[in-house]
């Protein structure tokens, strides 16, 4: 098992490197570019079985307990170790980074993005993969930090290279936003190690360890300084600006894996951070991460409404990316609940999030290369999508994506913001209940909003907004548009990137128990301080 996890994370590093050497004789294929997407495949592919061999020998009757660990002394005088190891709260997202990222290499391989060579873009696609993994994996703080940096020059690259109109200035500004958040992360890192003696995050979430030597005023000021870095990665109003820019800008596979696994390593860290190793100064600032949660569920949702009403010019890969922002606001919700029900929602959501948004911005940017936009006047004109019509496959596959993200019951987006809001609606000890209650008011108001606007895009986009002009009784009739070109219908590697995402949403709706007795035994020790 120790093994696997390892090379789970190491793989894709190797194969970042391969991915720039030439093609050996007999595997060059039609041509190198060929080759290289197809190694980019078969990386990811590897790395998804390791991924799926480490879920199927993880030992579920213990899942609170740190499994398939390695634990090797690295820099011995600053006490940073080379430890690994995963849990019921880890395990779920190595698995999900791992499948994504297959899925996005297999579409690159049949749909590669325009841009400069496939060599570079199969290179910083494995290394984002290496980094990502590498964050739900580690269990030193240096480490975490290490691989939580390591992401954001291939997503930088993968923007500025790949992306799409204004991606130069997306992409700074999507590495000024963490990188600065980051720095003042470190500050605070720093600062438990130093004060605690080891950076060790095992050690450090037992309440008779280490931990028992940080002050509440360590802890306030740790809590502070790491919780803006988390909070720019999660991202948290009014932290999110960098946000709209960085999807609208990237392109297909970019946006995928920056909503479906980049945005859960900042609200991870709060999980695994946060709440167990400072609990009284996140007690402290609990209230105030739930105000920005609530607000950030409400500014989301509305965001989105202004976008998709008529004559708005609203861009639909904009719109998606200002819901993840409210979306996210009920992870952030159910972490500052600090209860397990609460905890254990965001989590869920964390996983649904990621499976129903990864789905959504590959339709979008399969619509965009069928129809040369995402500006849903456009689409929903006469001459527009009207899917259900034209591609009714696509259209089907679509509204299903937009009705999970809504959340309704029998879907994955669901369970996790239903628990979130009955954890703000008894919170931990010692907080406020008539805030929670107000943020918990907040965060439904939010889900409606979020009904409204995605419902208005599926009317838009699947039927057509427009009718056709009608001519007054007497006047000449209005000529007709021309008639918009055929728009196809889901194609077989489509189908082979995109029925996974669907699959799984149906699964983790109607059985949340899979997902959630893996997170439940480990939240419920995480919270009680080792015990």
């Amino acid at each position: 098992m120790q093994y696997l996890l390892a090379a789970v994370v190491v793989l894709p590093l190797l194969g970042a490197v391969a991915a720039l050497l030439p093609a050996p004789p007999g595997l060059k294929g039609r041509n190198p570019d060929q080759a290289v997407l197809r190694h980019g495949v078969t990386v990811t592919g590897v790395v998804l079985v390791a991924a799926v061999a480490l879920a199927a020998g993880f030992d579920r009757g213990h899942p609170a307990r740190m499994q398939a660990t390695t634990d090797i002394s690295w820099i011995p005088a600053l006490h940073i170790r080379i430890h690994l190891g995963v849990d019921g709260i880890s395990l779920p997202l190595v698995v999900l980074t791992a499948l994504l990222t297959f899925l996005c290499a297999l579409y690159s391989y049949f749909k590669m993005p325009t841009g400069p060579s496939p060599k570079a873009f199969v290179s910083l696609l494995l290394v984002l993969e290496a980094g990502t993994l590498a964050t739900f994996a580690v269990l030193d703080l240096m480490l975490f930090f290490l691989a939580f940096e390591m992401v954001l020059i291939p997503m930088y690259f993968l923007i500025a290279r790949w992306g799409g109109a204004g991606k130069q200035a997306a992409a700074w500004k999507f590495i000024l936003f963490t990188l600065l958040g980051s720095v003042v992360m470190l500050l605070g890192l720093l600062l438990i190690g130093v004060k605690s003696g080891t950076f060790d995050m095992v050690a450090l979430a037992t309440d008779n360890g280490p931990k028992a030597q940080l002050s509440h005023t360590v802890q306030l000021l740790a809590v502070l300084a790491i919780g803006i870095g988390l909070a720019v990665k999660s991202p948290m109003w009014p932290l999110h600006s960098w946000l709209p820019d960085a999807h609208t800008a990237a392109p297909t596979v970019g946006s995928v894996l920056l909503a479906g696994v980049l945005l859960k390593m900042g609200t991870y860290g709060f999980v695994r951070i946060a709440l167990p190793i400072t609990p009284e100064g996140m007690h402290t600032f609990a209230p105030y991460l739930a105000a920005f949660a609530a607000i950030g569920i409400i500014y989301g949702s509305l965001a989105c409404l202004a976008l998709v009403r008529n004559g708005a010019k609203g861009d639909l890969k904009r719109l998606i990316a200002y819901s993840s922002v409210g979306h996210m606001g009920f992870v952030l919700l159910g972490i500052a609940s600090m209860t397990p029900t609460g905890v254990n929602g965001a989590l869920f959501a964390n996983i649904a999030h990621g499976l129903i948004t990864g789905l959504l911005f590959f339709m979008v940017g399969a619509l965009k290369d069928r129809t040369g936009s995402t500006d849903l006047d456009a689409l929903a004109g006469t001459t527009g999508a009207a899917l259900y019509g034209r591609a009714p496959r696509f259209g089907g596959l679509l509204a299903f994506g937009a009705v999970a993200s809504l959340g309704i019951p029998g879907l994955a987006g669901f369970w996790g913001e239903m628990l979130a809001m009955f954890g703000a609606f008894r919170p931990a000890a010692g907080l406020s209940r008539a805030a929670f209650l107000t943020f918990m008011v907040l965060a439904g108001l939010g889900t409606l909003l979020t009904a409204a606007y995605l419902l208005l895009v599926v009317r838009r986009v699947c039927m057509g907004g427009h009718l056709a002009a009608q001519a007054a009784p007497g006047e000449e009739p209005v000529p007709a548009e021309e008639p918009a070109p055929v728009i196809p219908d889901i194609a077989r590697h489509e189908y082979a990137a995109w029925s996974p995402l669907a699959v799984l949403t149906v699964l983790a709706g109607l059985w949340p128990a899979a997902l959630l007795g893996l997170t439940n035994p480990a939240v419920q020790q995480l919270l009680g301080g080792g015990k």
